[in-house]
Formats: structure tokens, sequence, C-alpha cells
């Protein structure tokens, strides 16, 4: 079988960026010409992909989502949670291993992998546990996991109170070249709270969640990747002073890498506001000024990676009093969208963009992407410029937990492709719109 996408706007960082044609013959990229050159004629048989005005990236990457199975299966499931993937523009995702029971042994391992090659749609690479059931007080057998399949270690939802025992870890993973994901939160300073501390906490009478829980744990974080010479990534940042501790970090050269998720560069804590708790998220939506900090971080390379932190939760849990509430907003299906808003405002570039989307996650998890001949066909087709509005009762997943319902939107991802089998398509019904 023979493909050809044709005219697109082809970026893909540190490679290449122009307009080209790719030609894929079983699954893998075959050729690449620029345009004006051309690729040599086919004949008949071949699909021929009409890019003319798109942007064609190497497949993206989310390095952060939560699938619910096993488990939570009326919440999402593999499949579910890849379908959504791949409607969203994904060809990659990690899943977090708090499930039930958590992925911290191979053989939990290897049931998320045998359900997601069942399920035949994006690639899955299961992240697996830091420390047994997540509960920090003793190291997981991350040999075991990685021979299983496992790609990085995370405990998140929960964080490594422990100092001594993160120190292990750190040392323990460098050992088998497993990336450790730190969900940064201190649990005293947090407390009972449930929305961001100040103001709109105070006036909604909730418990507040103050900045310095996040940032005094990256803080301790990074100091013991210095003391290890190990590499930590930092999941989910939303403050300002967390964004300050990473760029002084790196600047003094100490391998830390960092996310962020779309909701926390577009909303703010007033979102919570009449208890919306399809905004209520851990950590929680910040100030306007701790948005800024992250569009900032953004904008000069601090926060390496755009992540969604896909978290799917049913009416039973979100339609309760906000103080009883799952924390957690799905984020696949719209990650695209809302992150070409940083293009749209000048914030970022879109080169910049599909690196915080796709070549930033492979370079942290060891993937090996991009479009180059012999490489495997993992591809999305972005169009910038389509307007639609956002509607959560048409999304794959099995959940509708967002608070992004409803609004209109510029850019959509309109193909999604793996291994050169196209999973998602939207290109010729939307294309035909009036």
């Amino acid at each position: 079988m023979l493909m050809l996408i044709k005219g697109g706007r082809v970026i893909d960082p540190g490679n290449l960026d122009g307009i080209v044609d790719i030609l894929i013959k079983d699954g893998k990229i075959a050729e690449i010409k620029d345009q004006g050159s051309g690729i040599r004629d086919q004949g008949s048989g071949v699909e021929v992909i009409d890019a003319s005005g798109k942007i064609v990236t190497p497949g993206l990457i989310d390095m952060h989502v939560h699938l619910r199975e096993p488990g939570h299966e009326y919440k999402e499931t593999i499949k579910s949670g890849c379908l959504a993937a791949a409607h969203g523009g994904f060809t990659a995702i990690c899943p977090m291993p708090n499930t039930n029971p958590v992925n911290d042994n191979g053989q939990i391992t290897e049931y998320i992998l045998k359900k997601a090659g069942a399920a035949d749609t994006v690639r899955v690479y299961p992240v697996a546990a830091i420390s047994k059931g997540l509960n920090g007080k003793s190291l997981c057998e991350y040999g075991e996991l990685k021979e299983a399949g496992a790609i990085a270690l995370s405990d998140d939802g929960n964080p490594v109170s422990n100092s001594q025992l993160m120190r292990r870890a750190m040392e323990y993973a460098k050992g088998f070249s497993l990336p450790i994901i730190s969900h940064c939160e201190d649990l005293g300073l947090a407390a009972n709270g449930v929305v961001n501390e100040g103001a709109v906490a105070t006036s909604m009478g909730l418990a507040g969640i103050p900045n310095a829980a996040e940032s005094v744990m990256i803080m301790r974080d990074i100091a013991l990747c210095e003391l290890t010479e190990s590499c930590v990534h930092i999941a989910h940042v939303s403050t300002k002073e967390s964004v300050l501790a990473i760029r002084n970090a790196k600047k003094r050269g100490v391998k830390v890498t960092a996310e962020t998720a779309p909701h926390y560069f577009t909303l703010t804590e007033d979102t919570v506001k009449g208890y919306n708790t399809n905004a209520k998220i851990n950590p929680p939506l910040r100030s306007s000024q701790d948005r800024e900090a992250i569009l900032e971080g953004l904008a000069d390379g601090t926060i390496d990676v755009i992540a969604t932190d896909h978290a799917p939760h049913s009416y039973i849990e979100k339609e309760v009093e906000f103080d009883q509430a799952a924390n957690g907003i799905i984020g696949l299906e719209t990650s695209v969208s809302l992150s070409l808003k940083l293009v749209q405002n000048s914030v970022i570039s879109l080169t910049n963009l599909v690196e915080k989307m796709s070549i930033n996650p492979a370079r942290i998890l060891g993937l090996d992407i991009g479009i180059k001949t012999g490489r495997p066909a993992d591809i999305t087709i972005i169009d910038p410029d389509l307007s639609y509005k956002i509607d959560s009762g048409k999304f794959q997943s099995l959940s509708r937990n967002t608070p992004f319902n409803g609004w209109d939107m510029k850019g959509k991802a309109i193909l999604t492709m793996v291994g050169g089998k196209i999973l998602f398509d939207e290109m010729v019904t939307l294309n035909l719109e009036p």
C-alpha cells in the first residue's frame, strides 16, 4: 500500500521545515522531496492526501495521561483513551500508574500493553510506579518493570514525600535509564485544600492550597537531582515560583525538565467560581500572575513539554459538592486547539509547539521519532485555520469532565497516522463544510 502526503508544510524541528511531499510505503516513510521536484509518479493504487495549507508534524506524544484501566473502566478504558488520543492528534501516550491495581509490577505493565495491542490504535508507553502501591515506602523492581515495557517511573497522584526514598529512586532509575516523572506536592502545606489559596478560595469558603505546596517540592527534587547527578522531569507545573526554580536550575546545568498542561496556560482560579467541579484539579488552577509565568516559561524554554494530564471522571465523581468532587480535567481531544492559541497569541512559534508536543517528549523518554526516510510513518496533520466549537458530547473519551465545552476554537488536528495506518481523518468532511 502506497500513500502520498502532498503539499503540506512539514515541521520537524532540527530536521525539516518546508513544503514537501512524503511517500509512505509499507507503514514507513519511503521518500521525501520538495514540492517543486515532487515525488516520481507511482502509478495507480496510490492514496493521495492533499495537505495543502496544512501543518504536517511528527506524531504528537502526550507523556502524561490517565487511563483508568485496570480498575475504573467506567471512567475510561485503554481502548477509549487511545481513541480519544487519536482524535486529538496524538500518535503515542504515556499512561500513569495510578490504576487499580497499581502498575507497580511487570504483570500489570504487560496487561496494559496487551490491552493496548488489542485496541490497535496509538502507541502506548506505560509509566510504572516509583514505589510499591504508590505508598512512598519502598521502591518497585525497576529492572522488572523496564523489561516488561515501562518507559518511565512516577507516583503521579501522590508525591514521594520521603526525601531519602526519592534520592534512592533517582539513583536506581538512573541505572536503567528510566526517567523519573515527579508529582511535586508538599502534603502538609496542601493540607485539605481544594482550590488555589487566595481571594477566590476565601470568597467561596473553600480551603486553599498555597503555591509553596508545589514549589518547595520542586526545589527539593532539583537538589536531589544535583546530588545524584541524575535526571528528573517535573509534572504539571502551575506556579510562578516553580517556573523560577526550574529556570534557575537549568541555568546551573541541572538535568531537570518540566511540563505544564493547557488548562494552566489557558485558565485561572476564576474558572472555579460558581463551584465548577469541572475546573477542580490538582494542582489547582492558579492566579493570573501564575498563568503569565507559565506563558513566560513556555516562551523561554523553561517548560519543555505540553502534556494534557488527561484525567477522566464520570458524573458520579463530579456532580457532587465541590469539596468531595474528584480532581481532574480531560484533555486529549482539546489539547492541540488550546495549544495553538499560544501560536496565535505570539507566545511561541509553530516550531516551538511541535517541539513541546512531539520532539521534546520523545527526547525525554528516549524515543526515536521524526519525519525521515526509513522511519515509521507516525504523523499528525493539523489545520491551523479550521474554526469549530468544542462539543464534549462527541468525544471518544468515556468521560465529559472538561471546562472547555462550547468554546469556539481555531485550529485542530485533522489526521492521525500510526505506522502508515490512518486512525483518524477529518480532512475531507471538515474541508467540505461551508
